[in-house]
């Protein structure tokens, strides 16, 4: 891919329409006239020109090499079409402006016709001038109409405080002993207690989701939606903690799902885990997964984790996540650096890649959830960086398969020896209900890359996991049948709970019986 491609996919994925480069200048990047953030340092007048001079036919190229403004149309790889206006002469300036359909600003309901494309007789549009721009800039290139586009995802200003109406739903259901909260347009709302759906006590069907977030949903986060996108937000509850929330468009209307956590990360010995963790900590360097169903308590876990490498190691902190959810306190020698994915940074790849120029010595990457974040993260494991992070996997075997599986086929032997150098442990968790109905208590499986655990990554032998988690009791392994078991031995859970957390009822069975 061109160093211009590159360019324009980040102007797309920071939610740019405009972005004007000029040699020893910091690169200004528009919305409109809105100016956002861009994470892209000042490039001299050589640079400028090896960038676009590749993508100019002779006679452009000619014209530019003699120093005279030229204009074109690229479309560029994964980023759509731009028109560029490019000055040779000194100094080298290039301006880009995207082509697209105008972002709306209201969250329009949902339409079953297709919308008609603009005719070919319909007038050039011009862009609008951007904020900023120099006096002498040459004046926009007009744009050709397009068909409407999916809006990107741009970095968002929005407040991140709880509206009076939302607050007190918040605090209903969090008094009711709720870990979560459901909304939905014209329904009652629902609280999932010790994980059971209930209605939430005395409270009448909301109206309007939107009218309840109010400025939570600006602009930007109504385009994705529009788009058929979610949108993650983390927001204070005064005198509970944080929020994380999730809003998006289903047939009755606009939906959110809600659920409260501590504000500040807890302590792995709060959690009552079954299982030491505090070792996995004490790596200097690789990879330690969490993973485990939806709900299974998998951040807390994580935060924990980090906690105790921040409080053992020092040092600096940086994670990634979307939204933030647990704050770190930064003990005596340490600094903690948090990022939103979407207000301070574009996405989880921009920000691995700024992340190894920020000197961290400890890195929290919220969820691997593509193939450039894994394969980041695990670059970073591998050069010297302790990362913590997780993933949507039942199983630890289940969480290397899914690694190497993001991969693409020519691309999978190479992955598998990634993983086998870099990893250094996969925590799987569960939470089950309660013998006495109070509440959930934690299963976690712990499986350690020893040597042996190594090879079977990196040969592709991940169904022999499974024995190589009953055996390795002496290395710190821990199969989930055997943390299931301990909870019945301990009178936590029933049989029959521990049982319907199982596929391989007979190994629960043999730990049940000793």
């Amino acid at each position: 891919m061109s160093r211009i491609d590159h360019v324009l996919r980040m102007v797309v994925r920071q939610g740019g329409t405009r972005l004007e480069l000029e040699a020893g200048e910091q690169p200004r990047l528009f919305h409109g006239k809105e100016r956002l953030r861009f994470f892209l340092p000042p490039m001299g007048g050589p640079l400028l020109r090896d960038m676009v001079r590749p993508i100019l036919d002779p006679e452009t190229g000619d014209a530019f090499d003699a120093g005279e403004p030229v204009q074109l149309t690229y479309t560029g790889h994964e980023s759509g079409t731009f028109d560029i206006e490019a000055q040779g002469a000194e100094p080298v300036r290039l301006v880009l402006v995207r082509q697209q359909a105008a972002v709306p600003t209201e969250i329009p309901a949902p339409v079953e016709a297709a919308t008609p494309a603009p005719s070919a007789a319909q007038p050039a549009v011009q862009a609008p001038p951007a904020a900023g721009a120099s006096a002498g800039a040459p004046a926009p290139v007009p744009l050709a109409p397009s068909a409407p586009v999916a809006p990107p995802p741009t970095l968002s200003q929005a407040p991140e405080v709880a509206q009076p109406g939302l607050e007190r739903l918040l605090s209903h259901a969090l008094s009711a002993g709720a870990s979560d909260l459901h909304l939905s347009d014209g329904e009652p709302p629902l609280m999932r207690q010790h994980g059971r759906l209930r209605p939430l006590p005395a409270a009448a069907p909301v109206e309007a989701v939107a009218a309840l977030l109010g400025p939570l949903l600006d602009g930007p986060r109504q385009a994705r939606i529009a788009a058929g996108s979610s949108v993650d937000l983390a927001l204070n509850l005064p005198g509970a903690g944080r929020v994380r929330g999730s809003v998006f468009r289903h047939r009755a209307g606009l939906a959110a799902a809600f659920r409260v956590i501590a504000r500040a990360a807890p302590r792995l010995d709060a959690l009552e885990l079954g299982v030491d963790l505090a070792p996995l900590v004490e790596a200097s360097h690789g990879l330690v997964l969490v993973c485990g169903p939806t709900g299974a308590g998998k951040s807390t876990t994580l935060a924990a984790l980090v906690r105790a490498a921040l409080e053992a190691k020092g040092g600096v902190l940086l994670t990634l996540e979307d939204p933030v959810e647990y704050e770190f306190d930064a003990p005596p020698g340490a600094l903690v650096r948090q990022r939103a994915v979407g207000r301070e940074v574009a996405d989880f790849p921009t920000g691995l890649r700024d992340a190894l120029r920020a000197d961290p010595d400890l890195l929290l990457v919220g969820e691997m959830r593509d193939p450039d974040t894994i394969s980041l993260a695990l670059t970073a494991a591998e050069t010297g960086h302790l990362v913590f992070s997780t993933l949507h996997a039942g199983t630890s075997a289940s969480a290397v398969e899914r690694i190497v599986d993001a991969y693409p086929a020519g691309r999978q032997a190479q992955a598998r020896g990634q993983l086998a150098d870099a990893l250094r442990a996969v925590v799987a968790q569960r939470l089950v209900p309660r013998r006495d109905g109070d509440g959930r208590v934690a299963a976690v499986e712990v499986l350690r890359n020893t040597h042996a655990v190594s090879g079977l990554i990196r040969e592709g032998r991940t169904a022999q996991i499974a024995h190589a988690l009953q055996t390795g009791a002496e290395a710190g392994m821990r199969p989930i049948a055997r943390a299931l078991a301990d909870r019945v031995h301990a009178g936590q859970i029933t049989r029959e709970a521990a049982r319907r957390q199982v596929e391989d009822t007979a190994s629960l069975d043999q730990y049940l019986r000793h």
